[in-house]
C-alpha cells in the first residue's frame, strides 16, 4: 500500500489541486499546508474559502515571499504543488555576481523554487497557461529553458504535456500545461535511468529512448494517451547550459507541446491526444431549468444587444500609441454557445457582458452560467465557492460575481485527479 505523501499546495486559490488529489486518494495524499495571497485585493476572498473547506491544516494567508527559510524547512512535504502565474522569468548577474529577476512578478516562479531548495521534496505538480512554452515573443521557449534550467539545478527532472480537458472525458476545452517533476534520486527515476540507461555522464542523446519515456512509460504517457506521429514531424531535443544566465539570454531552441527534461537534456515533440475519450458537454453540466434563478436570464434588450455585437464579426480601426492606425478584424462565434459541446475556457470575466462569457439559450430564453454551472466546468462539487470563513470565524455567503471569477482562476480538477492516480502506481 502506498505511504501518505505530505503535500504543500501553493497559490492555492480556492482548492483545485487538493480537490483533485483528494479524488485521486484521500487517504495517501494529506495537503497539510498551503498558501493563498492575492496582493491586489484588501479582501482575501479565495484564501477564506479554502480556509472554510479545510480549517485542519496549516493554511497561511500571506505574500509567499514573507515565508521564511526556516518556515519552509519544517515542512516535510513530499511532494508540491501549485498553478504559478505566468510572468516575467527572464535572469541576470548582479555586481556581485548574485543572479537577480528581471520584471517585478517573475520573483513568483523563483519562490517554488526556494521552497524546492529547502524542503526537497520528492515530486511536483504544476500548471500554467500553455503560452508559457511560446514566452517571451521575442526569445520563444526562453521562460520555459529557465525553468527547466532551474529544476535541473537542484537534481530534478521535468515532464511536461499541454492538456485540453475536453479531449480527456472533462466538460471544459480548457488547455493548460501540466508540470510532473520529480527528484532524481527516487524509486521511479533510478527504474527510469535503468530502462533506458539515461545516467547523467551520458554524453549522447538517444531520441529513441526519450520516445519510449513519452509515448509509454512516463506518467502523462499512461495518463493521458496520445498518437503515436509527431504533429507535423516536430520534435527536438537539446542541452540546456547549467549557467541558468546563459539560457536566460542565449536560449534559441523549441519547445512543443509535450516534453521530457532529464539531466540537462531535453527531449520535445509536438502530440495530439487519441481522441476515444467523449467529453461531457454542457446540456450534460447544466442545472434543471427548475434550480436556476431568474436573475440569471437576460431580461435587459441592451445587454442581448451587447451580447450579440461582441459575438459578431467586426472591423473596428484601432489607433497606437505611436499614431499608427491599423484595421482590428475579429471574427464571429454562434450567437450562443452550443449545449451538445463541451464549454469554452472559461476566464475570470465569466458572468459579465463579455464576448469571452458563455450564453446559453434555454427553451428560447437567453441566460447566464450559474456559480454551481461554472464549478461543475472545473469538476468542483457543486456550492464549491459559496462560503467563506472570515478571519473572526464568521461564516459568509460570497457574491456570484466572486464566484465566478475563482472558477475562472481554478483549474479542471479531474485532470489533477488522474496525474494523482498516475502518481499512485509509481509510488
Amino acid at each position: 500500500m502506498t505511504k501518505e505523501l505530505n503535500v504543500l499546495e501553493l497559490f492555492a486559490g480556492v482548492g483545485g489541486f487538493r480537490v483533485g488529489l483528494e479524488n485521486s486518494s484521500p487517504t495517501v495524499f494529506k495537503t497539510k499546508w498551503a498558501n493563498q495571497w492575492e496582493p491586489s485585493r484588501k479582501s482575501q476572498d479565495a484564501f477564506e474559502v479554502y480556509d472554510f473547506h479545510y480549517p485542519n491544516s496549516e493554511n497561511l494567508n500571506i505574500n509567499i515571499e514573507e515565508i521564511t527559510d526556516e518556515d519552509f524547512k519544517k515542512m516535510d512535504a513530499d511532494m508540491i504543488v501549485g498553478g504559478f502565474p505566468c510572468q516575467d522569468y527572464s535572469v541576470a548577474r548582479s555586481k556581485k555576481n548574485e543572479l537577480g529577476i528581471e520584471g517585478k512578478k517573475g520573483v513568483l516562479f523563483w519562490q517554488i523554487i526556494r521552497a524546492t531548495r529547502l524542503i526537497k521534496p520528492k515530486y511536483l505538480i504544476l500548471e500554467n497557461v500553455d503560452r508559457l512554452l511560446k514566452a517571451p515573443s521575442k526569445q520563444r521557449g526562453r521562460d520555459f529553458a529557465i525553468m527547466l534550467a532551474s529544476f535541473n539545478d537542484l537534481g530534478y527532472s521535468v515532464e511536461w504535456r499541454v492538456i485540453n480537458a475536453a479531449d480527456y472525458g472533462r466538460g471544459q476545452r480548457r488547455r493548460r500545461v501540466f508540470f510532473f517533476i520529480y527528484r532524481n534520486d527516487t524509486s521511479f527515476a533510478k527504474k527510469v535511468d535503468k530502462e533506458f540507461q539515461t545516467h547523467i555522464e551520458n554524453t549522447l542523446f538517444d531520441e529513441n529512448q526519450y520516445d519510449q519515456y513519452i509515448f509509454k512509460y512516463g506518467l502523462f504517457a499512461k495518463q493521458f494517451p496520445i498518437k503515436k506521429t509527431p504533429v507535423k514531424n516536430r520534435h527536438a531535443s537539446y542541452e540546456i547550459s547549467e549557467d541558468i544566465v546563459k539560457v536566460s539570454n542565449n536560449f534559441t531552441g523549441k519547445v512543443w507541446n509535450t516534453g521530457i527534461m532529464r539531466h540537462g537534456k531535453y527531449f520535445t515533440i509536438d502530440t495530439e491526444p487519441i481522441g476515444d475519450e467523449p467529453p461531457l458537454t454542457l446540456g450534460e453540466l447544466i442545472q434543471d431549468i427548475n434550480e436556476v434563478n431568474e436573475k440569471f436570464y437576460l431580461i435587459d434588450e441592451t445587454k442581448l444587444e451587447k451580447f450579440e455585437y461582441l459575438r459578431g464579426p467586426k472591423k473596428i480601426e484601432r489607433t497606437t500609441s505611436d499614431g499608427y492606425t491599423y484595421l482590428f478584424s475579429e471574427g464571429g462565434m454562434s450567437p450562443f454557445d452550443d449545449l451538445k459541446l463541451p464549454g469554452r475556457t472559461m476566464l475570470t470575466s465569466e458572468g459579465s457582458v463579455n464576448r469571452s462569457t458563455h450564453l446559453l439559450n434555454i427553451n428560447n430564453r437567453y441566460r447566464l452560467l450559474t456559480p454551481i454551472e461554472a464549478e461543475r466546468l472545473q469538476d468542483f462539487p457543486d456550492d464549491w465557492t459559496k462560503y467563506k470563513k472570515t478571519p473572526d470565524g464568521e461564516i459568509l455567503e460570497v457574491s456570484d460575481r466572486m464566484r465566478m471569477f475563482f472558477m475562472g482562476n481554478a483549474l479542471v480538477t479531474g485532470i489533477v485527479k488522474r496525474i494523482g492516480d498516475g502518481i499512485l502506481e509509481i509510488e
